[in-house]
């Protein structure tokens, strides 16, 4: 199946999207990306479409999933796929954050697709506690590598330890307050625009530690950067996770 492009994305955009809605197979349309991210897109934007097909209903616009130019994006998925696509335990689970913003262009399932989506939206309360659970372990267990390296006298290994432990500490934060994790691209904007309600996790005060970090792994850095999230995690109920550390808690603390 061939796309024509127009002279802009916003050409083309109209267009396909004009074209899916006259598809009988096609249930939905929905934008994600820059687009739906007000004051990030750029000149160099494209538009990111999920195009959700009807189960086990054929349609031409299924030999355009992956489909990428410099004005469009495309997924093409079936129905099914689409209500599991970007959850815990699926190796596309990277794509979650694609939906927490994004906007239903057209939904011909009496609101299934807008409702789908939102579900993709937060954590539920069982999840985000298990992901709490997951990522702070990951995150103790990264600095702990660091700081012993950093300890034993191998300051660039303590670095990559470091470097690699900033991941898990902003899934733990995210997950704390029942938030998707954001791509690295928007994690400004979600601070801004969506603040996590604590002086120390706004943007001019946890970038600046990040950037440290990731910098060079600065010691002190990681330990109050781990201080101020082990707090907020034993407040809201995840203090066995540290606890089953013991006395490694130690190296963590101090020098």
């Amino acid at each position: 199946m061939h796309i024509t492009l127009g002279n802009t994305p916003d050409d083309t955009v109209t267009a396909f999207t004009a074209r899916a809605a006259a598809d009988p197979g096609v249930a939905g349309l929905v934008l994600s990306g820059s687009r739906v991210h007000e004051g990030m897109p750029t000149v160099h934007s494209d538009y990111d479409l999920h195009v959700i097909l009807r189960d086990q209903h054929a349609s031409p616009i299924a030999e355009l999933d992956r489909f990428r130019s410099a004005h469009l994006d495309l997924v093409v998925i079936p129905l099914a796929e689409f209500r599991t696509r970007g959850m815990p335990g699926r190796p596309d689970s990277f794509a979650r954050y694609s939906y927490v913003h994004a906007e239903v262009l057209l939904d011909r399932l009496d609101g299934t697709v807008a409702r789908i989506l939102d579900e993709k939206r937060t954590l539920g309360a069982g999840e985000a506690g298990a992901a709490v659970d997951g990522w702070l372990d990951a995150y103790v267990n990264q600095t702990y590598r660091s700081l012993k390296s950093y300890r034993d006298r191998r300051p660039a290994l303590g670095h990559l330890d470091a470097a690699e432990s900033v991941p898990f500490a902003l899934e733990v934060l995210f997950a704390l307050h029942r938030r998707v994790r954001p791509y690295n691209k928007y994690l400004r904007w979600e601070l801004e625009r969506q603040p996590l309600g604590d002086p120390r996790w706004e943007a001019g005060r946890l970038l600046p530690v990040v950037r440290r970090i990731l910098a060079d792994g600065d010691p002190p850095t990681q330990r109050t950067l781990l201080a101020d999230i082990e707090e907020a995690a034993r407040r809201a109920g995840h203090g066995p996770v540290l606890d089953a550390w013991g006395t490694e808690l130690e190296l963590l603390r101090h020098p």
